[in-house]
């Protein structure tokens, strides 16, 4: 099983501007992405961005990055355009793994690409943890997940899902004890030819509605396979308290 990484980085970021250049312990962001992304079993890795400082980060660097529109609707638009001109094969799978995520565990990548690969009637796959936090699962921050009996996603939403009626009735304060929600992550493998099709199917009326793309797969027929993970994945950088973590995770890690 063969997969290729891709990694979208764009310049525009309201709360921490250029985000993708901002330095961790002497190389930018992107770069210590694509370094962690080379940790896996992927075979190729690649950034693609729509900003020439961004392509002259990673070159320097010798990361292979490639130079996508700035009009993109969505992150999975820039994927497909990126997946064509890297000249990757309809059959072949590609992980996205966001630019902002310098601790990705890699090996959550290699058993999101696995997952997929096992299941040939999925077109994507993505990642889920159980949620413990009341607060969480009120959240319209935090996405939500349900699966059906094969693991594959039923449905997303911002709304607490599946809603627990008869224990809530009683005491909305807490979770019901043994009830185990899943809180849907940002890390996604798809198959090349979904990816060709994409920018092609029409948005669905409850995507525009939560603002998740994801449900455009869904609405369209297509099944999304489900890793579900013991814990929460690393979070990734927003803000320069995110980026100031990561650079102390760093230090501890190489000593600095």
């Amino acid at each position: 099983m063969s997969f290729t990484i891709i990694i979208p980085a764009r310049m525009k970021s309201t709360r921490l501007p250029e985000k993708p250049l901002k330095d961790i312990l002497g190389k930018p962001m992107i770069v210590r992405v694509a370094e962690a992304a080379r940790r896996t079993k992927a075979a190729r890795v690649a950034v693609a961005t729509d900003h020439e400082a961004i392509l002259e980060a990673c070159r320097a660097a010798g990361v292979e990055a490639v130079l996508t529109s700035p009009d993109h609707p969505t992150g999975t638009d820039r994927l497909a355009e990126a997946a064509r001109l890297l000249g990757l094969g309809p059959d072949e799978i590609v992980v996205n793994v966001q630019g902002d995520e310098p601790l990705m565990p890699a090996n959550v990548v290699n058993e999101a690409a696995e997952l997929l690969a096992s299941r040939p009637e999925c077109a994507i796959a993505t990642a889920a943890h159980t949620l413990t936090s009341i607060e969480d699962f009120f959240s319209p921050n935090v996405v939500k997940v349900e699966l059906d009996a094969r693991g594959n996603a039923l449905t997303f939403s911002r709304a607490p899902i599946p809603w627990p009626r008869d224990a809530f009735r009683k005491d909305q304060s807490k979770l019901p004890e043994g009830f185990k929600p899943l809180h849907h992550l940002g890390l996604y493998a798809y198959r090349v030819a979904f990816l060709e099709k994409f920018p092609t199917l029409p948005p669905a009326p409850i995507e525009e509605t939560e603002s998740l793309e994801q449900l455009r797969a869904l609405w369209n027929g297509e099944k999304i396979a489900v890793l579900v993970l013991d814990e929460a994945l690393p979070a990734g950088v927003d803000t320069e308290a995110d980026l100031e973590r990561v650079r102390e995770v760093f230090k501890a890690r190489l000593g600095a």
